[in-house]
């Protein structure tokens, strides 16, 4: 779970971007109401998609507006709020009104010992509704980042703050990695022909939640190609895995709203000769961009790194997709590793290379690890085997 001490930094962060006149914020988006306070309804809850709002102080205090059943429905302990505006929306006893009328309810008393015109809100994410009841707040402001200083919405500033990750960020990352790791372990195990792509899932999640220890989320890429197929992707299928073909897994495994990403190619069988080479060659680019990252250079020069082995093997295009992007409450997010991207990469971004290929005649082949960003280099995250 984030921290009291992490949540703290996160919105002296966000106010040290902001201009002095801005005196309050309303953030609305859900992961950013986790961001900032620890307030996160999981997806396998009863109030799986509904909402609680938060309302930051400049002088620090700060305030969680919602519902009686959504405040009650977190995953991750008590948020770290001073108060609570809680408007009840079911008694057990009466007929139920409509629920973001509840949490409008609880804006309109916020908002009584507030001057509106000092107001910042997330226009990204705040409905019509609660814009009108604030009207005369701000939607975009001059912010300052360690980037630049533009006129930005604020849920655009908060994307940006969310790249430099704070060490409970980071440990709820090394959380999914960790179980993430034990799902690769297991494919390994079990990958053979005459096996489906949805036991191989199966297998998969199994090994995760054996070792998260706690209900989570899984997705990506269970999927296997062949040389006539060679780029295949998505949730696994009934299809059953044939001599000759590689399993691309893909996935990522999601706690209280932070994932991992990260990949393995698996020969089933005995791998061609031609497929050796292309595994080699993706694995080369993983080697080359991981030597590249650090602090300071831009998302185009990471591409570049990680494209260079596939480029002297024979396939000057290069990666034919990004080499990676950013991963945390979002997938993708910036920076993006593409080839015409300036964005510099900062110290605390945490972002994913992955180097893929996907030749008719011979298969499609992907790796990929994931990276905390530092000033002089990068720290491994994720530590599956990357074997054929």
């Amino acid at each position: 779970m984030l921290t009291q001490a992490g949540c703290q930094a996160r919105r002296a962060r966000l106010w040290q971007a902001l201009p002095d006149a801005i005196e309050w914020v309303l953030v609305t988006d859900p992961r950013h109401v986790h961001y900032f306070a620890n307030f996160w309804i999981p997806p396998y809850n009863f109030s799986d998609k509904e909402r609680a709002w938060l309302l930051l102080e400049r002088d620090g205090q700060t305030t969680l507006l919602g519902d009686n059943f959504s405040l009650k429905s977190t995953s991750v302990g008590d948020p770290f709020v001073d108060s609570v505006i809680n408007k009840t929306w079911y008694d057990h006893r009466h007929a139920v009104k409509n629920r973001d009328h509840v949490l409008f309810d609880a804006l309109k008393v916020a908002v009584e010992r507030v001057d509106v015109s000092h107001c910042f809100l997330e226009a990204e994410s705040t409905s019509l509704l609660a814009s009108e009841l604030l009207n005369g707040a701000q939607s975009t402001a001059r912010c300052s980042t360690d980037v630049d200083s533009v006129e930005m919405t604020l849920g655009t500033l908060i994307r940006r703050l969310r790249r430099q990750k704070e060490p409970d960020e980071l440990a709820l990352l090394d959380k999914c990695m960790k179980a993430t790791e034990a799902g690769h372990r297991r494919a390994r195990e079990v990958i053979a022909a005459g096996i489906s792509e949805f036991d191989i899932f199966a297998a998969v999640h199994q090994a995760v939640l054996e070792a998260a220890q706690r209900p989570v989320v899984i997705y990506g890429d269970f999927r296997a190609n062949s040389p006539e197929t060679p780029k295949q992707g998505g949730l696994p299928t009934k299809h059953v895995l044939r001599e000759g073909e590689l399993f691309v897994l893909d996935y990522s495994v999601v706690m209280d709203g932070y994932r991992s990403d990260f990949t393995n190619t698996y020969a089933v069988g005995n791998p061609s000769d031609a497929q050796r080479k292309l595994f080699s060659l993706c694995a080369a680019g993983l080697e080359t961009g991981e030597r590249a990252l650090r602090a300071g250079i831009t998302a185009k020069e990471a591409w570049q790194a990680a494209s260079k082995p596939l480029m002297e093997g024979g396939y000057p295009n290069g990666i034919p997709h990004h080499a990676g992007h950013g991963i945390g409450l979002g997938h993708p997010e910036d920076p993006i590793l593409v080839r015409d991207n300036d964005d510099i990469l900062l110290e605390n971004d945490v972002v994913t290379l992955e180097p893929g290929s996907y030749i008719e005649g011979i298969g499609g082949v992907r790796v990929e690890h994931n990276f905390r960003i530092t000033a002089t280099g990068c720290e491994r995250m994720s530590h599956h085997e990357i074997r054929l």
